[in-house]
C-alpha cells in the first residue's frame, strides 16, 4: 500500500513539474502562477499545494529534474563514445541539444534573479561526474601520447565552459544553427588545441 501511495506521489509531483516546465517557458517565473501550473496539469489549485509550498520550490524541482536528467544523458554518451575525440562531441552535443529543446526554460535559468538563477556552484555540482569521467579520457589520452600533455581536470572543466558559453550564445542570439553543427564546430576547435603534432604521436 506505501509502495502504491509512493507512486501516486511520484506521479502527480512529475505531473505538476512537467506543468511548471510549460508555463515558465510560455510566461516566465514572474508570469507563471500557480492557478496556470494547476490548469496546465489538469488538477486543482490544492493539489499543487500538497506536494510543493511555493512557485520558488516548484522551480527549483523543474531545476533539479532537468539538470539530473541531462547528466544521465551526458554520462551516457560518454560512456557510449569510444575515442577522446568522440566523447568531447558526445558532451557538447548532449548539452547543447538539450538546452535547445528546453530553450526557453533555459533562459529563465541563466536570467532570473532573485536567487532562482543557476549559480555557478550549482552548475559544477551537477557537472562533477560528467566532466570527471571527460577528465579521465583526457588523462588516459594524454598517458598514451595522443594529446598534448595537458592538465586532465581543468581542461575538461574549460571544456564545459566553452560549451555553457555556446549554449548561452545560441540562446542569446536566437540562433537556428541545429546543435549537431555548433557541437561538431566546438569539438573541431577543441581538438584542434589537444591534438598533438605530428610526428609526435607515441604507438600505443
Amino acid at each position: 500500500m506505501q509502495t502504491k501511495k509512493k507512486m501516486v506521489s511520484e506521479f502527480r509531483r512529475a505531473e505538476i513539474v512537467d506543468a511548471a516546465r510549460t508555463v515558465f517557458a510560455r510566461r516566465g517565473f514572474a508570469h507563471g502562477i500557480i492557478d496556470e501550473i494547476a490548469r496546465e496539469a489538469g488538477i486543482a489549485k490544492g493539489t499543487v499545494y500538497l506536494y510543493f509550498r511555493s512557485k520558488n520550490e516548484i522551480f527549483r524541482a523543474v531545476l533539479h529534474h532537468d539538470m539530473k536528467a541531462l547528466k544521465k544523458e551526458t554520462m551516457e554518451r560518454i560512456e557510449e563514445a569510444r575515442s577522446l575525440k568522440e566523447k568531447i562531441a558526445a558532451f557538447t552535443l548532449a548539452r547543447i541539444a538539450s538546452a535547445e529543446a528546453r530553450k526557453d526554460f533555459f533562459l529563465i535559468m541563466d536570467s532570473e534573479s532573485g536567487g532562482l538563477a543557476l549559480t555557478r556552484s550549482q552548475y559544477h555540482n551537477w557537472l562533477r561526474e560528467p566532466v570527471m569521467r571527460l577528465a579521465e579520457a583526457i588523462e588516459k589520452a594524454v598517458e598514451q601520447g595522443k594529446v598534448r600533455p595537458v592538465p586532465a581536470e581543468k581542461t575538461a572543466w574549460m571544456i564545459a565552459d566553452m560549451t555553457r558559453g555556446t549554449i548561452q550564445r545560441r540562446l542569446i542570439a536566437k540562433s537556428e544553427t541545429p546543435p549537431a553543427e555548433d557541437s561538431a564546430f566546438l569539438s573541431d576547435f577543441i581538438w584542434s588545441a589537444l591534438a598533438a603534432p605530428r610526428g609526435t604521436l607515441r604507438s600505443r
